[in-house]
């Protein structure tokens, strides 16, 4: 079956009789919702108390199990006995017991036996990781993507994305049959693909889109442009992925659209009726402008914090205010000060973990999740900043291995982020992609001090030519403002000002098609602390 032949639109469009008539009663539905979620959402002091009894429903099926009985969980237990029995664990610790869930081992992690598992790499640059999605962790994804969207339509007053389909840009869903389950039928793959197979009868019919064929396609290009052909004569009112692959979509639907005669300049043209784009994963400041003229009026955004080991967290108010912590779907949550945390001593600060009553303000924490998957204090590798604690909001500012502090100047993600954005904003130009990387001392070549290295690709086009002196100049002078240790390192004379490299366009776009990470879910690591990628696209830059 080709990609030409899977995007024809036939009977399950959604402007078939049928859907016409059940459209409205899923908006009625949604509606009625509506109020009752945004009551609950609203009362004060909620939070906690929805988290004590996440806790105690988790402990008590943990209990049960192989890691729980090791660990002496036990069902009724206090949370600080549990604090002090059980330690904070990395994937690596859980992996051993990963491995004997995929070969079929029942009550290991999780009551009963695991038929799935999510692929994740975090980033591009990340180890591939096998993470359990149990039965109970597909009800807690469905309730929480329940959630989410009523928090949006208690935000805007309207449930009209319910009268329309909603276009999912992700990974291929496929999903492969795992060798080492012998003696029972295991699958892996991309959570979307898991989470797809598991969709309400109703939402798979009424709502999701390009449809399970074209979704489990794998080469990014035929699926793009079988997405084109199938969704463009589509009534879609919600549009959902990372905002840099959103842009490629937009673009190969307006190369279509030019081709059959029927060009368009904004997705509003294409689409009228859409309303919504969901967004998360990577900050979206860097695209934000050119996502709002690739849109066009009267779209509004909405951010999700979503992760393969659970959905964090949803927006409920103004995009200022920082996402919701979602605390009535079955995860618990626990805090480690970043000050604290050491990755190589993480299972012996269990003492230093906070739980969300304790959490404060203006605080840079290390995230870790208690799932009904059976993972336990796990260390997801997300870094969070609470903006309230009343209620529980709060902004994903990075990961706790892709800071930036090769000369102690402990630059995380989000300050990178925002410093880019600023420069950008003042100048007309659009992010393409970009990294930051530590060049070292090297007096052969008469390096004597550090510096941070910029591996950035702008859009062509802008009124303004940018060069790399006038970027190294005003993004030093941004990151000084928004980071004391930086500046301090710069005032100092331990760190010399950045250098910019300005790579022609498609730069990263080859580089991750070498990796096979071209599309979907996968993201560009934003900076480390070592030359592990700078040093590789170093040797993509053309020879004298």
């Amino acid at each position: 079956m080709t990609p030409e032949s899977l995007a024809q639109p036939g009977a399950s469009d959604a402007l078939s009789p049928m859907t016409r008539l059940t459209q409205p009663l899923l908006a009625l539905a949604a509606g009625g919702l509506t109020p009752l979620r945004a009551r609950r959402w609203r009362r004060p002091h909620t939070a906690v108390p929805e988290q004590q009894r996440s806790w105690r429903a988790w402990a008590a099926r943990a209990a049960t199990t192989a890691y729980g009985r090791q660990h002496g969980i036990e069902a009724g237990m206090s949370y600080a006995r549990f604090q002090d029995r059980v330690p904070p664990r990395t994937y690596e610790a859980f992996a051993p017991w990963i491995d004997r869930m995929k070969r079929g081992e029942a009550d290991i992690l999780w009551p009963g036996r695991c038929a799935y598992y999510a692929v994740s790499s975090g980033t591009t640059a990340g180890r591939t990781k096998f993470l359990p999605v149990t039965p109970d962790l597909l009800g807690h994804f469905r309730q929480a993507g329940l959630d989410s969207l009523m928090m949006y339509t208690a935000r805007v007053g309207s449930a009209r994305i319910f009268r329309g389909r909603h276009l999912f840009l992700g990974g291929s869903t496929a999903l492969s049959r795992l060798p080492e389950a012998t003696s029972f039928a295991a699958f892996a793959g991309d959570l979307s693909g898991i989470t797809a197979m598991h969709l309400p009868a109703w939402a798979a019919r009424h709502l999701y889109e390009p449809g399970p064929a074209i979704a489990q396609l794998s080469d990014w290009p035929a699926k793009l442009q079988a997405i084109a052909r199938r969704c463009a004569p589509r009534h879609i009112t919600v549009l959902a992925g990372i905002p840099s692959w959103l842009l490629i979509l937009a673009e190969t639907l307006r190369q279509q659209a030019r081709t059959d005669g029927r060009p368009f300049t904004q997705l509003r043209e294409l689409w009228p009726g859409l309303e919504c784009l969901i967004h998360g994963g990577v900050p979206l400041a860097p695209f934000a402008e050119e996502l709002r003229q690739t849109l066009g009026p009267g779209v509004n955004f909405h951010e999700v914090y979503p992760a393969s080991e659970g959905f964090i967290a949803a927006q409920d108010a103004d995009s200022a205010s920082g996402l919701r912590l979602l605390t009535s779907v079955g995860l618990f949550f626990e805090f480690l000060p970043l000050s604290e945390f050491v990755e190589a001593e993480v299972e012996h600060l269990g003492s230093k973990v906070v739980p969300l009553a304790e959490v404060k303000t203006g605080i840079d924490y290390a995230l870790l999740l208690t799932t009904p998957a059976g993972l336990c204090r796990y260390v997801i590798g997300d870094v969070v900043r609470f903006l309230s604690t009343e209620p529980p909001r709060l902004i994903y500012v990075g990961r706790t291995q892709l800071q930036l502090s090769a000369f102690g100047e402990h630059v995380i993600e989000k300050e990178l982020t925002d410093a880019l954005t600023t420069v950008c904003a003042r100048h007309g130009w659009s992010v393409v992609n970009f990294h930051v990387a530590p060049v070292f001392v090297n007096s052969a070549l008469g390096q004597q001090r550090g510096r941070q290295e910029w591996w950035l690709e702008l859009k062509a086009g802008a009124p303004e030519t940018p060069t790399p002196p006038v970027l190294a100049r005003e993004l030093d002078a941004e990151l000084r403002q928004l980071n004391d240790d930086y500046d301090a390192k710069r005032q100092g004379g331990g760190l010399e000002p950045p250098s910019v490299r300005l790579v022609a366009g498609d730069f990263f776009a080859q580089w991750l098609r070498q990796k096979g990470k071209w599309g979907g879910q996968n993201k560009l690591p934003r900076c480390r602390s070592d030359r592990a990628l700078a040093d590789d696209f170093a040797r993509m830059l053309p020879t004298d």
